[in-house]
């Protein structure tokens, strides 16, 4: 059956969807022949500045990008060990920003950061080196500023749904259990709540 569109005239072809044809990546049109190597690299480079100019990246996470867009890697490896020499990718710089914002605007505890370092594919050595920033005590203190904030939130309600609703805030954010406990405990003290009767973490 023929579908005839809106204002198009029986057998005039006006209006008939038209079969686009498949897009043909750079990778293909380099071993094709319809572009150099070097009008791929200039390619790769303008995508890779305008994607640096909207956020920071890892090299693991430009590599990707670059992929998606259908660069080979003879094109993506050698551009990216440039803008890496000349500082445009610095994933040590990168994984210590993720580390400051995270835990400085967020409150992550390094367990939650350490994930997301992973998933941008940020290396264990560089990871290492920038959750160094936080410290036992400093992971300690953001937890506290926000068991206070989870709790002030609940007020008016039953303890053990303040309780349970500010740990599992906490575990979210990649703090432990037992830590999380307490810090909700202490929280919950001095908001004005009985405590005397729950647990110490061990």
């Amino acid at each position: 059956m023929t579908v005839q569109y809106r204002g198009e005239a029986p057998g005039s072809g006006v209006g008939k969807r038209r079969s686009r044809a498949p897009r043909t990546s750079v990778a293909e049109r380099l071993d094709a022949g319809e572009i150099t190597h070097e009008e791929a690299l200039d390619s790769a480079r303008e995508a890779l500045l305008r994607i640096l100019t909207a956020a920071q990246k890892s090299r693991h996470e430009l590599e990707q990008s670059l992929a998606r867009k259908g660069y080979p890697e003879s094109v993506v490896t050698p551009l990216l060990e440039r803008f890496d020499e000349v500082g445009l990718v610095d994933d040590a710089a990168y994984a210590g920003t993720i580390v400051r914002t995270r835990h400085g605007e967020r409150g992550l505890a390094r367990r939650a950061i350490s994930a997301e370092l992973r998933r941008r594919g940020i290396d264990e050595e560089t990871a290492v080196e920038a959750l160094d920033q936080i410290d036992a005590d400093d992971e300690r203190a953001a937890g506290a500023r926000l068991a206070e904030k989870l709790i002030a939130r609940t007020r008016g309600r039953e303890r053990d749904v303040r309780i349970r609703r500010a740990v599992s805030s906490l575990a979210r954010k990649g703090y432990a259990p037992g830590l999380a406990f307490e810090l909700v405990r202490d929280a919950l003290a001095a908001d004005g709540e009985e405590t005397d009767d729950l647990p110490f973490a061990d």
